[in-house]
C-alpha cells in the first residue's frame, strides 16, 4: 500500500510535464484502491482552455475511464491547492479525499483564499481535505517555475512599435 508522499511524488513528477511544455507546473491524479485511474497536468495554454487545470483534466479522463461522472472511493492528489473551480468539479465528482501540497494564498479554495472543502452540513457530499504534503517540494517546483520565467521576461527586449 503506498502513502501519501509516494502519490504526491507521482504528482510532481506530471507537474513538470506540465512545465516542459511552458505551463505553469501543477500536476493531478486520482487514486482508488491503490491504483491511478487518472491523470492530469495543466494545459490551459496549449488548449486555449482556461478550465484545463490538472484537477479538471485528472477528473475528465476518470469519468470516461469509469464510465461514470461519480468518483466514490477515490482520492485526488494535487500538488496546489484547488482553486474555485476546480474546488466545485470536486465537490460534483463526490471524490472521497483530497490530498494537496502547496497552498495558495491568491486563488486556493480548501482554506487559504476560500474555504470551500470542508465538511460542511449544506452539502450533500462530504470530502476529506488532506493539506501540505510534501509542501516544500510543491512549492519549490512552482516558485522555480515563476522565477525562470521573470528571468526569461526581464531578458527579452522590448520593442515599441513606430
Amino acid at each position: 500500500m503506498f502513502d501519501d508522499n509516494y502519490w504526491m511524488q507521482q504528482a510532481l513528477l506530471l507537474a513538470a510535464k506540465a512545465e516542459e511544455q511552458g505551463e505553469v507546473p501543477v500536476g493531478a491524479l486520482i487514486v482508488i484502491n491503490d491504483e491511478v485511474i487518472a491523470e492530469g497536468y495543466n494545459n490551459p495554454i496549449a488548449t486555449h482552455d482556461p478550465t484545463s487545470h490538472a484537477e479538471i483534466e485528472a477528473i475528465r479522463t476518470a469519468g470516461e475511464s469509469l464510465q461514470n461522472y461519480r468518483l466514490p472511493r477515490a482520492t485526488l492528489y494535487v500538488t496546489l491547492e484547488p482553486c474555485v473551480m476546480c474546488a466545485g468539479a470536486i465537490i460534483h465528482a463526490r471524490i472521497d479525499r483530497l490530498v494537496y501540497g502547496a497552498s495558495d494564498p491568491k486563488a486556493g479554495a480548501a482554506g487559504s483564499l476560500f474555504d470551500l472543502l470542508p465538511p460542511d452540513h449544506r452539502f450533500n457530499h462530504k470530502l476529506e481535505v488532506t493539506p501540505g504534503v510534501m509542501a516544500e517540494q510543491c512549492s519549490a517546483q512552482l516558485s522555480g517555475f515563476f522565477k525562470r520565467r521573470r528571468a526569461e521576461n526581464k531578458a527579452k527586449p522590448i520593442t515599441i512599435p513606430e
